[in-house]
């Protein structure tokens, strides 16, 4: 039993759940002072961006954070333990989150906000903390379907006829998987009596060679890989995502298909690696397909929001690459690519918003001018369509290169090919963007507005955009940082010695 008060610092590690899990309750009491719940969710999530940068501060500098729940010392209590990888994805969650929540007023109705809109997104961005937080293989379902309720609300959140298309195929897909998880965290549990990570990390090795821990480490991975949108069970995110609200779609394509990512990295690298390294091949050729279907995808694609949906999921093949490889490097570089695939894909989202506010569509076959109508945004819009694209000197090159430096070393010519052979492809269908809507001009005026959408400033919906492109320079200009801790966080996932010991009490933090 714990008995001893907690020290200040081990409360950071819930406090990216309990604050905004808190500030959804205040909004849906307020829900009809939309107002209101409108500046509490920005001021919540600016607060969870500071916490988030002193638990990454803590960690970078002590170890993991722990804090177990209900008095009980693990493995038998549920906590929460943070090392550098959960701490990287969840200051990156707060910071979109953040920017989401200001773009919000420049795209959410009334109608949408009394419904409780507010509420539904401070959940959303709890349950994607809570996953990347968590030290308990069940609660991390658990933070699933937290994450998964919110987002069904944000989804059908106006009622339109597209919108419930999309979800019931988002919606089908997503319990699957989540039940293939609860299967093979139920097996889990029957080989090694533990749900702690990191006793399950500890215990794993233990087990004799006739435990089909192989059948559970492949559950695992067609539960997360059809979470990602992975090869060959992708079709429902290009499906669903371009029918929310753009906002909507914009924290989708940036945060939920990187959990399924990370529970893939946490899983199955760090809790059951004999079994990863058994399936790698398996891996690798799902990566390389993915990433075919979301480029080829992406070049026949006439509606913008489309096309970025198939744009996802290649990034989701060039981060399962590194899952497939395995090295320390291409770990670091899956983990690098995720961060600049939340910022970037979040960003692009949002900027086919203000492409929708100035033109009234985001399709390749009417939409034009909008460099002569905005040439601000234009180069906003170019700028991110290259980093997306992996080209120097913005943040998706940095991590390609890690992958295919890393892919080539262990053999995996074929993945390294394949990187380079979609970021081509990508460019192409960026490039087919910018061309047609941005620099060709077929001379027509901007249509009246679409119907529905809140009256705002070109500051209200263009900021927000504008921050993130200054994150995505940032990265790639100055990398050595976010490298630094992604090759520590892939360093925690090949030997969790120090993440064990740390939770467990049988060593000194690191």
């Amino acid at each position: 039993m714990i008995i001893e008060p907690l020290a200040a610092v081990d409360w950071l590690a819930i406090a990216p759940v309990a604050l905004p899990l808190a500030g959804g309750a205040l909004c849906l009491m307020l829900r009809s002072r939309n107002d209101y719940a409108s500046r509490l969710t920005i001021i919540v999530l600016g607060l969870l961006v500071l916490i988030n940068v002193g638990l990454l501060g803590v960690v970078l500098n002590h170890g993991p954070v722990v804090m177990a729940m209900g008095n009980w010392l693990p493995p038998f209590g549920i906590l929460f333990t943070v090392d550098v990888l959960g701490a990287l994805l969840s200051l990156t969650t707060s910071v979109v989150g953040l920017v989401g929540a200001i773009y919000a007023g420049a795209d959410i109705d009334v109608g949408r906000r009394r419904f409780g809109f507010y509420t539904f997104y401070l959940l959303l961005i709890s349950g994607v903390s809570g996953a990347f937080l968590t030290g308990d293989i069940f609660n991390l379902y658990v933070w699933f379907e937290v994450l998964l309720i919110a987002s069904f609300g944000l989804m059908i959140l106006g009622g339109e006829r597209a919108q419930l298309d999309g979800a019931v195929k988002y919606g089908v897909l997503n319990l699957v998987a989540t039940t293939f998880f609860l299967i093979a965290v139920g097996l889990l549990y029957g080989l090694v009596g533990t749900l702690n990570m990191a006793d399950i990390a500890r215990s794993v090795p233990e087990l004799a060679d006739t435990a089909p821990i192989a059948a559970v480490a492949t559950l695992f991975f067609v539960a997360f890989a059809m979470k990602a949108a992975a090869f060959p069970l992708n079709f429902w995110l290009p499906a669903s995502y371009h029918t929310p609200r753009i906002v909507v779609s914009a924290v989708f394509a940036g945060l939920l298909t990187k959990v399924g990512v990370y529970a893939l990295l946490r899983v199955l690298v760090m809790l059951l690696p004999e079994s990863r390294m058994g399936l790698d091949h398996v891996f690798l050729w799902v990566a390389i397909l993915t990433m075919l279907v979301g480029a080829f995808g992406a070049l026949a694609q006439g509606d913008v929001r489309r096309l970025l949906g198939f744009v996802v999921i290649t990034g989701i093949g060039t981060m399962l690459v590194g899952v497939a490889v395995g090295t320390e490097e291409a770990l670091a570089g899956a983990v690098y690519y995720a961060i600049h695939s939340i910022l970037v894909m979040t960003a692009l989202y949002l900027a086919v918003g203000g492409m929708e506010r100035l033109a009234g569509s985001c399709s390749l076959h009417t939409t034009s001018g909008l460099y002569r109508t905005d040439p601000t945004f234009a180069a906003i819009f170019l700028i991110l369509a290259f980093a997306v694209s992996g080209l120097p000197p913005f943040s998706g090159f940095w991590p390609k290169v890690m992958l295919v430096r890393a892919s080539v070393a262990s053999g995996s010519e074929w993945a390294a090919a394949t990187i380079l052979f979609t970021g081509l492809l990508t460019t192409i269908a960026m490039a087919r963007v910018w061309l047609l809507a941005f620099w060709r001009d077929l001379g027509t005026e901007a249509p009246i507005r679409v119907a529905g959408l809140p009256t705002a400033s070109r500051v209200n919906w263009l900021g927000p955009i504008a921050i993130l492109t200054v994150i995505v320079i940032a990265l790639g200009v100055v990398p050595e940082g976010l490298m630094s801790a992604t090759m520590k966080s892939a360093d925690a996932l090949l030997d969790p010695a120090g993440y064990v010991g740390v939770v467990l009490g049988q060593g000194e933090q690191p």
